[in-house]
């Protein structure tokens, strides 16, 4: 199958949120993403339905500089890292400067809060009952020292921030007043993911970006008072692993992970949010083509990367976009290969980071394979034959 352009504009680069955020409202016919068809980078509404755009913000500032956004602008801009998206009402979280905006799908906007100076940001994240929203600031000296604005600081961040002693923290704001009602000081560490639990808003997981021994310090939880490390040698794991892209699943009964073993192959993880059950199912020994995995109904999943065929170009990243059938209480997984995504992976914004919709019938992708960065979108059927992990 081939898959279809949804979004319109062929001067433009246009791609999905990040894929922690939904990109799409609840009734499946809106999607919300991010274009610079006005020589900035500005938030949309398409009407899937009705194949037609409404222009959501006005920045003409270019970006914010942030995680993953190193060559943006301190404290000016449109922080494209930072959208978030309440599915069920339709109001969108940002940040713009250092103001942290919300604004629904008709265009009301208002300022709820501004973070404090000497900080940076993030991907941000709206709890499942709209009432929060989860700001992740570091001392900003953790991205000091670019040799030009437009390079990416040329030090290890997760060393100069241990070093230092640097501190991120986790800002939770009501979503009604701005109040910031928690601020969560987390020392020596560069937090960059925050995701509430969809069923639990007192839960919210969060990383250490760019750890060296990420396989036993990439994951956490916080309950509100304890934080929880959800991978661990005591669990027979390595800090020579390597993990990353942890995610709720839909009905927050678990956390969803992938990453590679030590001299050995990459894997899919899965582990309750107390840390326990935890179960990894490694993934055929040539699957070394870098992606993401984003969760459907419990059990399926769907990937941009992994997954090859002998006739497949050589690569680092991944070629297909494909469902992945997991029974992890087999240890088994289904992959479903569905259409070749064909994107560059020239940066971060090419990376495909594609979602399947609420209803589970078509998965949506960001791609250049036009030359011009697109949201495209694949039905969630199988087009060839499934290979078994």
């Amino acid at each position: 199958m081939k898959p279809e352009r949804v979004t319109g504009n062929p001067t433009a680069n246009e791609q999905l949120l990040y894929f922690t955020s939904s990109s799409l409202l609840a009734d499946d016919k809106r999607l919300v993403f991010i274009s610079d068809r006005t020589g900035h980078p500005n938030l949309f509404i398409r009407d899937l339905v009705a194949s037609s755009d409404i222009q959501l913000t006005k920045n003409t500032e270019g970006f914010l500089k942030s995680y993953v956004y190193f060559e943006g602008t301190p404290y000016r801009g449109l922080g494209k890292a930072s959208v978030s998206l309440h599915p069920e009402s339709g109001t969108l979280y940002y940040i713009q400067g250092r103001e942290i905006r919300k604004i629904n799908a008709s265009g009301h906007e208002s300022t709820l809060a501004i973070y404090p100076d000497g900080q940076v940001t993030a991907f941000t994240h709206v709890s499942g009952d709209g009432k929060f929203l989860c700001v992740p600031t570091t001392d900003a000296r953790a991205l000091d020292g670019d040799k030009q604005l437009g390079c990416k600081p040329d030090y290890n961040i997760d060393a100069r921030v241990r070093s230092e002693n640097l501190s991120s923290y986790l800002r939770v704001y009501d979503t009604e007043n701005g109040e910031q009602v928690i601020c969560e000081s987390v020392q020596s560490c560069w937090i960059t993911h925050v995701q509430f639990s969809p069923t639990d808003s007192h839960l919210i997981l969060y990383n250490h970006e760019w750890a060296s021994d990420s396989g036993i310090r990439r994951m956490w939880l916080f309950d509100g008072v304890r934080h929880i490390r959800l991978r661990t040698e005591e669990h027979g794991r390595s800090r020579q692993d390597w993990a990353c892209h942890e995610m709720w699943e839909r009905d927050g009964s678990a956390i969803i992970y992938h990453g590679g073993y030590s001299g050995g192959p990459c894997y899919i993880g899965r582990v309750s949010p107390d840390g326990s059950g935890m179960k990894e199912i490694a993934l055929p020994s040539h699957y070394k083509r870098y992606g993401h995995f984003t969760v459907g109904q419990p059990g399926m999943l769907v990937s941009d990367g992994y997954y090859e065929e002998a006739s497949d170009r050589q690569a680092d990243q991944g070629d297909w976009i494909s469902l992945v059938d997991v029974n992890w209480a087999d240890g088994t997984a289904r992959w479903l290969p569905l259409c070749k995504n064909s994107s560059s992976w020239n940066s971060q914004d090419a990376h495909p980071h594609p979602i399947l919709d609420r209803a589970t019938r078509n998965v949506y992708f960001t791609s250049d394979m036009g030359g011009k960065r697109a949201v495209y979108r694949i039905a969630a059927t199988v087009a060839k034959p499934e290979c078994n992990t």
